[in-house]
C-alpha cells in the first residue's frame, strides 16, 4: 500500500507539471497525460483493468456509462480518452477536484432545473471541438446489483445532432484477488456516498486486487432514434445488458470491427 502511494506522488510530481505546461502551449490538445496518471492510480490502488470491444475511432464521441464508484473514473479514464461530466461539488473536493480540473472535467449542478440549458451547451461545445465526453447517465452511483433508469435529460447535447456518435458502456467490478465479486461482496467495491471517500478509498485498498471490466459497445447515432428519450433507453438497456454479461463472467460479446464508428 504503502509503495503503491509513492508511486503515485512520484507519477504525479512528473505527469501534471507536464500537462499543464502542455495545456499553455497547446490549450486543444486533448488530456493524454491525465490517462497515464489514471492508469498509475490504479497501480497504486489495486485495480486490474480488461478492455472488451474498443473506443469509437472517431472525435466529438459522448460516452455513456453506469456509475458504481469513485473508482470508476480512474478505471474508465486509464481506457477511456475524454473529459468526464461531474457535480459542481466535485471540484470542491482538494485533491480530487484539483485532478478533475486537470482532466478538464465539465461540472454541472444537477439540483438547480434552471442551469439544464447551460450544462447541456457546455457539453455541446466540447463535443463540437472535437473532445469526447464521458458521462454517467444515472446521474448518481448505483448500488451494483442493476443499473438505473439512464435520465433522458442528459442526452440534450447531442440532441438535433444527428450525425454525432454515442457510445455505450458497461463497466463492472467482477473479482476481488481472482475470485468472482458475489452480492454480498459488491458492498465492498460499490459506494453509494454514504461513507466518506477517503474511508471508504481506505477499505477499498486493503481489499487487495481488484478486477474491473470494461466493455464497449457498438455507437449508435442520435438520427436514428425517435427521440432523446428513446436513445437513452437504448444506451441503457446496452449497459445493462453488458452489465450483466460481466457480472456473470461467461462470454463477452465483442463487436465486429466495422461496428466500431471510424
Amino acid at each position: 500500500m504503502v509503495k503503491g502511494a509513492l508511486a503515485v506522488a512520484a507519477g504525479a510530481a512528473a505527469l501534471v507539471p507536464a500537462e499543464l505546461l502542455l495545456r499553455r502551449v497547446n490549450p486543444g490538445l486533448p488530456p493524454y497525460l491525465p490517462r497515464q496518471f489514471h492508469r498509475l492510480l490504479l497501480r497504486g490502488l489495486g485495480i486490474d483493468v480488461r478492455l472488451h470491444g474498443a473506443p469509437a475511432r472517431a472525435r466529438g464521441v459522448l460516452l455513456v456509462a453506469n456509475h458504481l464508484s469513485w473508482a470508476d473514473i480512474p478505471v474508465l479514464g486509464s481506457q477511456l480518452l475524454g473529459q468526464f461530466v461531474a457535480k459542481a461539488e466535485v471540484a470542491q473536493m482538494g485533491p480530487v477536484g484539483w485532478f478533475a480540473g486537470l482532466q478538464r472535467t465539465i461540472y454541472v449542478d444537477r439540483d438547480r432545473k434552471r442551469t439544464t440549458g447551460a450544462q447541456r451547451n457546455a457539453v455541446a461545445e466540447r463535443l463540437a471541438a472535437g473532445a469526447n465526453v464521458i458521462l454517467f447517465p444515472e446521474g448518481t452511483t448505483g448500488d451494483g446489483i442493476d443499473v438505473l433508469p439512464f435520465n433522458s435529460s442528459l442526452f440534450a447535447a447531442v440532441e438535433g445532432l444527428d450525425d454525432a456518435i454515442v457510445q455505450p458502456v458497461s463497466l463492472a467490478y467482477t473479482r476481488i484477488r481472482g475470485m468472482p465479486i458475489t452480492r454480498r461482496r459488491l458492498w465492498d467495491v460499490v459506494w453509494l456516498g454514504e461513507v466518506g471517500i477517503g474511508e471508504h478509498a481506505g477499505d477499498f485498498l486493503r481489499l487487495g486486487q481488484v478486477t474491473a471490466e470494461i466493455l464497449c459497445h457498438p455507437g449508435v447515432r442520435p438520427g436514428d432514434f425517435a427521440d432523446r428519450k428513446a436513445l437513452a433507453r437504448h444506451c441503457q438497456a446496452a449497459v445493462a445488458d453488458g452489465y450483466a454479461a460481466l457480472m456473470r463472467g461467461g462470454d463477452v460479446p465483442r463487436p465486429a470491427s466495422d461496428d466500431v464508428p471510424l
